[in-house]
């Protein structure tokens, strides 16, 4: 995520979460830093996880990650439901520039991911 040079910060007890654990991001978007934590609010391992926004700059920020076996591998959908700050504003954000900008952002983790595995 260098882009927007994206990074874990504060405690981070290990690569594995579960229910319950919190990780907060900083990372830097149009320009402006911003920080996000996030908890993870569900978690059915091996099919599933849920993260959620609990203090950032989103109005809601929920993260659903779902995970498939297929042939020798698996995949992994992302379900991203998300409400701006501001209303009428946020909402006329949200459909002009944080939709596609959003959904870019993952795209692109999700290439970064899966280039670990094959590594």
């Amino acid at each position: 995520m260098a882009r927007s040079r994206e990074q874990a910060i504060g405690r981070v007890e290990s690569d594995s979460l579960s229910l319950g654990d919190e990780i907060t991001w900083r990372a830097l978007h149009f320009g402006i830093p911003w920080r996000l934590t996030s908890r993870i609010t569900g978690f059915d391992r091996p099919r599933r996880f849920i993260d959620e926004q609990v203090r950032g700059p989103f109005h809601k920020f929920h993260h659903e990650h779902v995970f498939e076996e297929i042939g020798g591998g698996s995949r992994m959908t992302d379900i991203v439901e998300f409400e701006a700050p501001a209303g009428w504003l946020g909402r006329l954000a949200e459909r002009l520039i944080l939709a596609s900008y959003v959904r870019s952002l993952i795209d692109e983790r999700n290439r970064y991911l899966a280039e670990q595995v094959v590594k």
